[in-house]
């Protein structure tokens, strides 16, 4: 195997795939990036068992065909000191692997590429398209809600549940729940729920643009696929029944307050600063026209908010965690947000004033 390439077209694909690597591997070989050089194409494949990320990249010039693993961490650093203009050649030479760049010169360990393990070829059952911002705005408006660390392990993961012809994100650690959809470019048709691992989860949000280039969405059986024309990602699924969400969607909370939300996200920060530092407790007192938030800890200090809201709600008053509160408001963009309660004991439905496809629940805290 023998190639040359620019540095910055080799630091790409291989920053993003040395995330994956872990540090510390019972297999020696996880700590290595598996390339693999096909005509004119390099691939770059580094996999943690549970996660799997191939970056591809063009080689400009002719190239001698060849596989071999080299410490990711390793590589990554040489490339990252070496001068921005820099052309890198590597070259296999007796099982070490020879990495010249300019008057530097680097003789790196290698492992046959042969012991490098993939993450099963699984026939995927379901495919849909869509673009890759849309599916990165619905991680990031709902991931935080995950759990960590929870018995109930399938809380431990995002949830994306296909619904023909769109798709939803949606997470929950049991006292909040976030809720994102969106439409699908193409549709699948078909109806499947997967749930994949939280850091699935944070590999797939680092590798999404923001742009308008188109992804394709591969469900299997016990994986999920994301393919973008430079990258494959591969994502093993937590094995389990994720609870019934929409039957914590609160219904009838037909009394609806309106505010501005940077509005309410600054009065909520400033109460938070006296809050019980345990329970992170903050009443919310709703009456026409106003919202009055307050705060208190052991130290018998308070803090008191008031901020203008468009309600005819009178007499209502409900305690919340107010760091699910201001996670809420920090996922969602509009301008207004509107919060729908029923009563002091029921759950708090937080979402956009112009929009239902983002939706926050927020469990009630006793006061």
């Amino acid at each position: 195997m023998h190639f040359t390439i620019q540095r910055e077209a080799l630091l790409k694909p291989l920053q993003l795939v040395a995330g994956v690597v872990e540090r510390r591997q019972t297999l020696p070989v996880l700590s290595n990036v598996l390339l693999v050089v096909q005509g004119q194409q390099l691939s770059l494949t580094g996999t943690d068992l549970e996660v799997e990320l191939v970056g591809r990249v063009q080689l400009e010039e002719p190239a001698e065909p060849g596989e071999i693993t080299v410490p990711a961490r390793k590589l990554m650093d040489i490339c990252k000191s070496l001068p921005n203009d820099a052309l890198i050649d590597i070259k296999v030479d007796e099982q070490k692997v020879v990495v010249k760049a300019g008057r530097s010169r680097f003789t790196l360990s290698t492992l046959p590429a042969n012991d490098f393990p993939t993450v099963e070829e699984g026939p995927g059952s379901l495919t849909c398209s869509l673009v890759q911002s849309k599916l990165r705005r619905l991680i990031e408006r709902t991931s935080f809600a995950m759990a960590q660390q929870d018995v109930r392990y399938y809380l431990n993961g995002l949830l994306f549940d296909l619904r023909g012809d769109a798709l939803r994100t949606v997470a929950t650690d049991g006292h909040r729940l976030a809720l994102c959809e969106t439409e699908l470019e193409k549709a699948s048709g078909a109806k499947r729920q997967i749930i994949v691992p939280r850091k699935g989860v944070t590999e797939l949000q680092r590798l999404l643009e923001s742009g308008d280039r188109e992804i394709e969405l591969e469900v299997g059986r016990s994986h999920v696929r994301v393919k973008r024309d430079d990258v494959t990602f591969t994502s093993k699924l937590i094995d389990g029944r994720f609870p019934d969400y929409e039957a914590v969607i609160p219904i009838g909370a037909d009394r609806e307050v309106k505010v501005d939300r940077e509005a309410l996200r600054a009065s909520l920060q400033r109460a938070a600063i006296l809050s019980n530092e345990k329970y992170r407790g903050i009443r919310v007192e709703v009456s026409p026209g106003n919202l009055k938030i307050s705060a208190h800890n052991p130290e018998q200090e308070e803090a008191q908010e008031e901020i203008e809201a468009d309600t005819t709600v009178s007499d209502l008053a409900i305690g919340f965690n107010v760091n699910y509160l201001l996670d809420a408001l920090s996922a969602l963009r509009d301008e207004h947000v509107v919060i729908q309660l029923r009563d002091s004991n029921s759950s708090a439905l937080v979402r956009e004033a112009s929009s239902e496809k983002s939706r926050h629940v927020v469990m009630p805290l006793r006061l």
